[in-house]
């Protein structure tokens, strides 16, 4: 059986007083449950978030990292030292790094080779926009952003990937959990394709407009494993709650 997975993406929110605050409050209102846990708080602020961690079983990760290991790169954060930072897992792809940042297939591919060598676990981001699902191409998309990333990656084990469709993220619009389920069983059967006994036990997370009141039927389905939750991630009753329906 797969262990639920719900990661917290800040994006680019959050300040020092905030950040304790948030923290604090999502810790004493979590609950014991079956979920591993894992913030994604701003790179400036890992080493902050490492302490208000410390004691508690969250594990935490960074929302990017350099496909390069070290270097005259400015402004780039190797994974060796988000893993020096204490992150265990890194986020790579998601849509807003792929629209604003022009990342290729070819590039988070490296990435993703990076992040295991430091001994990050990697999450993958998939999705396709808007446009994409209403001309039928929903699956043609997601197909090509897995292979084109994972097509030369050695180990699926240490690994997981979010589905978040592009036209479900900030936008309040949610994909139907059974719509979420069809595309998790499709990216199953792609992973299959490559490493059929990891793809039984690889995770999979569902991300776009995640809430409380819509967590439970979402994770109820076959093959989702879990959730990368953005804004809901930063109110802490709703992140706990969130967390605890996994």
């Amino acid at each position: 059986m797969r262990q639920p997975l719900v990661i917290a993406n800040w994006k680019m929110h959050g300040k020092s007083a905030f950040n304790e605050a948030l923290v604090t409050d999502f810790l004493a209102k979590l609950m014991a449950g079956r979920a591993e846990c894992v913030l994604c708080p701003p790179s400036v602020y890992l080493g902050q978030i490492a302490g208000l961690l410390d004691s508690s079983d969250v594990m935490l990760g960074a929302q990017d990292c350099s496909h390069i290991d070290e270097g005259a790169y400015t402004g780039e954060v190797s994974a060796e030292m988000l893993r020096d930072c204490g992150c265990t897992w890194v986020i790579v792809g998601h849509s807003e790094r792929r629209q604003y940042h022009q990342e290729s297939d070819a590039l988070l591919a490296a990435k993703l080779a990076m992040a295991q060598r430091a001994g990050l676990t990697p999450v993958l981001c998939v999705g396709e926009t808007q446009e994409q699902r209403e001309a039928g191409e929903a699956e043609q998309v997601v197909r090509a952003q897995l292979l084109g990333a994972l097509d030369d990656l050695s180990d699926y084990r240490h690994l997981a990937i979010a589905y978040e469709p592009v036209w479900a993220i900030g936008t309040g619009l949610t994909a139907s959990p059974e719509q979420a389920q069809a595309m998790h069983e499709f990216i199953r059967d792609v992973m299959r394709e490559l490493d059929a006994r990891s793809a039984e036990s690889l995770r999979l997370l569902y991300g776009g407009s995640v809430k409380p009141g819509n967590a439970s039927e979402l994770f109820a389905q076959a093959d989702i494993d879990g959730a990368l939750v953005g804004g809901a991630s930063l109110d802490a009753e709703a992140f706990a709650a969130i967390v605890s329906a996994a």
